[in-house]
């Protein structure tokens, strides 16, 4: 690990592996369980309000975070735009988010089947038929959650808006 890669204690403390993570917010914890997962390459007030909504649906919040590998997989050449312990780093400065768990699978399938969270939250451009995670999640007893988007807050529209603003047509 380089100097670049450490981080201060207190967000070390909130990145964990996914053994660590069953361990501390597995079954038997005792409270219920938020989960929800993303790339979070570039972190907006869409995602922190999501975040926000989907911790008041629980007593903890855990956020799977797609590895470097599983996003550029999912979104092509070019992506992330950040490394991801840095993305890790963002998710678990923020008050709303107990912990993070970097997973390299393109789906949180085998995250939610370790979890078992008693929630698993979504933005509001998903579908249930769209989400494959879902059998795993109702064969541990859990629940969907899609929560609507906050209207202009997408990563896409930023990194649409840094192009234009790149060839000076704002």
């Amino acid at each position: 690990m380089s100097a670049d890669d450490k981080l201060p204690e207190v967000l070390g403390r909130k990145i964990l592996d996914r053994d660590e993570a069953r361990r501390q917010f597995g079954p038997g914890r005792g409270f219920r369980l938020v989960f929800t997962n993303g790339c979070f390459d570039i972190l907006h007030r869409g995602h922190v309000e999501i975040l926000i909504q989907a911790r008041a649906l629980g007593d903890r919040l855990v956020v799977g975070l797609n590895s470097d590998e599983s996003v550029h997989r999912l979104k092509g050449s070019g992506r992330p735009l950040q490394p991801q312990l840095d993305r890790a780093a963002c998710l678990a400065a923020l008050e709303s988010v107990d912990a993070v768990v970097i997973f390299e699978e393109e789906t949180p399938t085998e995250l939610i089947a370790s979890l078992r969270p008693d929630i698993w939250v979504k933005g509001g451009d998903y579908t249930p038929e769209a989400l494959v995670e879902l059998k795993a999640l109702e064969a541990v007893g859990g629940q969907l959650v899609i929560l609507p988007l906050l209207e202009g807050r997408s990563t896409t529209e930023l990194l649409d808006r840094a192009a234009r603003a790149a060839e000076g047509t704002s």
